[in-house]
């Protein structure tokens, strides 16, 4: 049974008609960056409740949830009318383990989300034990079209803290910009694409990999990983692909 904890909004961010972030303040149990937490509501009489990766560092004095609205879904639009100090209901343990605890080590990191799955890199991000462990960071993002690429002030601090440690790749899938690359990651993968523009090849030898999207892209990233060599990342047996479905 799901332990739930009230909280009450205190910041929405409205990126554009389905895309927004809400802050919230809850009393939750510590997490580690990386991790997803439960939104909740009672609906109709009725509990309805999603997983929604943190994007906050965990220290920071707030959680905050990146969402995707989902037109005929039970929750999202719901979450999508809250206004700052409506309550909701968190889960007061996070779940997950796309964190950096579970990636071996290497030279370079490369994080590939697509949407809304960019919530927990951004998290990881917001701490230096990345820029610790790894020379090198790339942050690839796909999205259907430009203004869906969102965070971009948090981004741009990044590269102005690690101009040297951070490269960041937008990637569009359904318009055509001249000063973006344009197509699904794992064609681009396939194609060389993403190692031209971040100027880093990838290699079972200096390369860790983290994926998060839909599972199609998984799959298909996960493939054109195996490709260049790169194995799954096991417990039991290391490799250079950690990688969670978003949904």
């Amino acid at each position: 049974m799901t332990d739930w904890v009230n909280g009450t909004v205190y910041e929405v961010i409205q990126w554009n008609d389905r895309l927004c972030s809400l802050k919230v303040k809850a009393d939750l149990a510590p997490y580690t960056a990386g991790q997803f937490g439960k939104l909740s509501l009672i609906i109709d009489g009725e509990r309805v409740s999603r997983a929604y990766s943190f994007v906050n560092a965990p220290s920071a004095g707030h959680h905050e949830f990146y969402l995707i609205k989902i037109p005929d879904g039970r929750l999202s639009p719901h979450l999508f009318e809250l206004k700052p100090g409506d309550a909701i209901q968190v889960s007061r343990n996070a779940s997950g383990f796309m964190t950096l605890a579970e990636v071996p080590a290497g030279r370079d990191l490369w994080m590939m989300a697509t949407g809304t799955a960019i919530g927990p890199f951004l998290s990881i991000l917001s701490e230096q034990q990345v820029f610790q462990r790894f020379e090198n960071i790339v942050l690839v993002h796909g999205v259907r079209q430009r203004d869906d690429l969102t965070y971009q002030e948090q981004i741009h601090t990044i590269k102005t803290r690690q101009p040297l440690q951070f490269r960041y790749i937008p990637v569009v899938s359904r318009e055509d910009c001249s000063d973006l690359l344009r197509g699904r990651i794992p064609l681009l993968l396939d194609h060389g694409l993403l190692e031209e523009a971040a100027e880093l090849s990838l290699s079972p030898e200096w390369s860790q990999t983290m994926i998060c999207g839909n599972p199609a892209m998984v799959k298909d990233t996960l493939h054109a990983l195996q490709q260049k060599g790169l194995k799954k990342n096991l417990r039991r047996e290391p490799g250079q692909i950690t990688m969670e479905n978003y949904w």
